[in-house]
């Protein structure tokens, strides 16, 4: 077993789930801050190089997990881990964002999908060496051609 601390949390416009866009062809595109607590702001030196970020944290209002679900952007039932469904074992989140900028310990993104107040595990630079080419897309691609044939 091991225990994790915030590093800070997630100033968002979203209170409640309900308000967060979900189902295929969805652009989250809403502003937000990364919050992160005042000693750890030395850890944030030079992170305005990077244009986008990982940013993982904690399904903290989600009750429960399901092995199988049905996401709302399919008709068909896919197992939790080929979804990004709130219902997990272990619920924790991953989200990249835009960095617009940085403000001491604050930084502002774009492109938030987690409710406001939600705690920040951990923020990782997006680094990606997979080309489009390569990238497969799974049973999203197959209900996104379901739906726009």
């Amino acid at each position: 077993m091991f225990s994790v601390q915030p590093i800070g949390y997630v100033r968002s416009p979203y209170k409640d789930a309900r308000e967060i866009p979900r189902g295929l062809g969805t652009k989250h595109n809403a502003d937000g801050v990364l919050e992160v607590r005042q000693e750890l702001e030395l850890g944030l030196t030079d992170i305005e190089g990077f244009s986008h970020l990982f940013v993982i944290w904690v399904f903290d209002r989600s009750e429960g997990s399901e092995l199988l679900g049905t996401p709302p952007s399919d008709s068909r039932p896919h197992g939790v881990f080929a979804t990004r469904s709130p219902k997990r074992p272990n619920p924790i989140g991953l989200t990249v964002v835009e960095l617009l900028r940085r403000e001491g310990p604050r930084l502002l993104v774009r492109g938030v999908d987690m409710l406001d107040q939600t705690p920040i595990l951990d923020i990782k630079p997006y680094l990606s060496n997979v080309s489009q080419e390569h990238l497969k897309r799974g049973w999203l691609a197959e209900a996104e051609a379901r739906t726009h044939p």
